[in-house]
């Protein structure tokens, strides 16, 4: 099993910038495609980006230009770095690591964006 600790979330101003940071434990070897998902109140969760041990990249369409997300494989860390938030992107952020085994979650670290 992994072990998903996210952490970055917070509240920023729109326009404003954060950094989240997700740290895997346990057993890392067996993780392929790690990605971030978001649910907001009301709403169903969300693929915001992922990224395959290869380094094949998806984001969804509302944040592309706008967000990144990176892997440091060493670290068995995965990050996005969110640029110029929008209230709309105000969630609860989960990190995910697909496995040989199945799909593990992190709990979640909430981005809060003002207007």
């Amino acid at each position: 099993q992994v072990q998903l600790v996210e952490s970055g979330g917070g509240l920023v101003q729109a326009g404003g910038s954060l950094k989240l940071s997700c740290a895997a434990s346990g057993s890392t070897r067996s993780i392929g495609t790690m990605g971030w998902y978001r649910q907001a109140p009301g709403q169903e969760r969300e693929l915001v980006a992922s990224i395959s041990s290869g380094g094949n990249i998806n984001y969804v369409d509302s944040v592309k230009g706008r967000f990144t997300i990176s892997r440091d494989s060493a670290k068995n860390t995965v990050y996005l770095q969110m640029n110029s938030l929008k209230p709309e992107d105000t969630a609860v952020y989960y990190c995910n690591a697909d496995t040989t085994y199945g799909r593990d979650w992190g709990k979640g670290t909430l981005v809060t964006v003002s207007s």
